[in-house]
């Protein structure tokens, strides 16, 4: 089984000293052979998770945080298209490599570690008919 590597990732050349460091560890998992490349980018993944729950100051458990990874990818289980699966494992180290450059703030980081949407500020908003002066005047 040969791992299709995407057209961003065609060169066999790194990132060149001194650049910014853009998607190197992408280009890295890409050019290196893997067996199971998905169940490598678990792995890199489940490494990094302590120092990601450090830098953005997290306050969710370790093995929470497993657990929140293990489910997206039981969501991707079903996939079998090689291409696909290139596709998602690229895109996962771009993630990665994303949230650890600090791209990402800490509430997209909560949202996709907990799934937790935060509906008050949609409900905050709207007026009902029998929303009082007060009601709509402390939605604005």
């Amino acid at each position: 089984r040969k791992l299709i590597v995407p057209f961003f990732f065609s060169d066999s050349k790194p990132p060149r000293k001194g650049t910014m460091s853009f998607l190197q560890l992408a280009h890295k998992s890409l050019t290196a052979p893997a067996a199971n490349p998905v169940a490598r980018l678990y792995r890199s993944i489940n490494k990094e998770l302590p120092r990601v729950l450090t830098l953005y100051d997290l306050d969710m458990e370790l093995p929470e945080a497993r657990k929140a990874v293990k489910t997206h990818f039981d969501r991707y289980a079903h996939i079998k298209d090689e291409r696909v699966v290139s596709m998602l494992v690229a895109k996962g180290y771009i993630d990665l490599e994303e949230t650890l450059l600090q791209h990402k703030q800490r509430s997209h980081l909560q949202r996709t570690l907990s799934g937790y949407i935060d509906l008050e500020g949609a409900r905050r908003k709207s007026v009902t008919l029998n929303s009082s002066i007060d009601d709509q005047f402390a939605r604005a």
